[in-house]
């Protein structure tokens, strides 16, 4: 049975998360990043992006915060607003939009769907369709070359007969629950209600209702049941937390079967307190809430191996970590990449605030931008030279030599190890 899904949506205004499309009223204070990763966490299987912007400066601001968006989403993202030609299109696939919406309102956007399917793929183009005609004059059309149909409320009368296209219905007055019976006709694939403020576990919330329905959705299932399970004398099951980027360990914990439930249906990790007997929720207190990535169980099926999004600081005592406090160490450089990587950018970093004299490091940031883009520019130039030598021992100490001086070149600018991280992972 193939799964249906539940979209999220957000209209974009000069910058800010607005109610609807005349984009007069704003949403909430929060930025629409921390919203869309709120979307994210409360299971949302995607997320469609209206741009509202006006003029081309508020268009760029609208592509930048998608961008920014992308880096911190899991879900794939559709951009939708603001394609008069080709290159728009382009620019919001190469912003991190999954898909480029094209508004069927338009004619100009009607007689680029064959040019951008074909530039792009198929599968990179969505349109959104308000009225009947929109569809039954192009379907041929948005049969061959596009790969998704929002539904807007205007044309809700086509679910009467099959389309093309994977549809998701939507309908901005309504809370995506109000909408979950639409998702009982085979015609509709996914379900997009309004904005919503404060999404929580939302999504994941009416999901377990569609599974009560006999709707087939995405969401977490664990193949094996509590039942198989082996627990300590306490009847519960210990829980090691990490950090699903970094891998961190962040603190442990310990499981019954309630809260156990309660973490595969919210998608927030739930725990059972031992010392108040009690289930509680990391999180609803603090609002350092943990958000399931991937759970695994060890090979005796006594343990489990949490990784989350976490939000703040796992520890009550404020620090991120609950292992914190070294006991006994053994000195030796790190083999970690990043955190290589991460401890000189560090320096380098400590170097612009605390300046030290004799430091060539400082030696740049006062010469400046050019001195430091001349430099990465004559680096990369020593790589090339290098990787002509058959001795491999000499690029690597060209590489190493670049990578410190583009490490300057990212402080100057304000740009971290996890920016380029988060930019690299979305490109698998």
């Amino acid at each position: 049975m193939t799964q249906k899904k539940i979209a999220a949506c957000i209209f974009l205004k000069d910058g800010r998360a607005v109610t609807d499309f005349s984009g007069k009223t704003f949403l909430t204070e929060t930025s629409p990043v921390i919203l869309a990763e709120e979307y994210d966490h409360a299971g949302a299987d995607e997320l469609v992006i209206f741009d509202l912007s006006e003029g081309d400066e508020e268009h760029e601001k609208a592509l930048n915060m998608i961008r920014a968006i992308q880096r911190r989403v899991d879900i794939p993202i559709m951009g939708c607003g603001n394609v008069n030609r080709v290159e728009d299109v382009k620019k919001l696939l190469y912003a991190g939009c999954q898909k480029a919406v094209l508004n069927f309102s338009k004619e100009s956007n009607i007689a680029l769907t064959e040019e951008v399917s074909k530039r792009f793929g198929k599968n990179k183009i969505g349109i959104s369709i308000d009225k009947p005609q929109e569809y039954m004059q192009n379907n041929e059309l948005i049969a061959e070359y596009t790969s998704e149909l929002l539904l807007l409320p205007g044309a809700a009368g086509l679910m009467k007969s099959p389309l093309s296209s994977e549809v998701v219905l939507c309908d901005f007055e309504k809370e995506v629950g109000e909408l979950l019976p639409e998702l009982s006709d085979i015609l509709i694939d996914g379900i997009m209600g309004k904005p919503v403020a404060e999404p929580a576990e939302l999504f994941l919330r009416v999901k377990q209702e569609a599974k009560k329905m006999g709707i087939s959705v995405n969401t977490f299932e664990s193949p094996l049941k509590w039942e198989d399970m082996k627990l300590n004398e306490d009847g519960l099951l210990p829980v090691v937390v990490q950090d699903h980027k970094n891998l961190e360990v962040l603190m442990e914990a310990y499981m019954n079967q309630e809260a156990f439930e309660e973490t595969l249906a919210t998608g927030r990790m739930t725990y059972y307190s031992r010392s108040r007997q009690e289930l509680w929720t990391k999180g609803l207190t603090s609002g350092h809430f943990q958000y399931v990535k991937k759970l695994m169980i060890d090979c005796d099926n006594d343990t489990l191996l949490a990784q989350v999004a976490q939000t703040g600081a796992a520890c009550h005592t404020g620090n991120r970590s609950c292992f914190y406090r070294t006991l006994v160490e053994k000195e030796s450089p790190h083999v970690n990449p990043l955190k290589v990587l991460e401890e000189v950018y560090g320096v380098i970093e400590d170097r612009k605030l605390h300046p030290k004299e004799g430091s060539y490091t400082n030696y740049l940031f006062e010469k400046g931008i050019d001195k430091i883009l001349k430099k990465v520019g004559e680096e990369c130039t020593e790589i090339v030279i290098a990787a002509k030598n058959p001795n491999p021992e000499e690029i690597k100490y060209e590489i190493a030599d670049f990578l410190y001086h583009c490490m300057v070149l990212m402080a100057e600018k304000g740009v971290t190890w996890e920016d380029i991280t988060e930019e690299l992972a979305h490109r698998r």
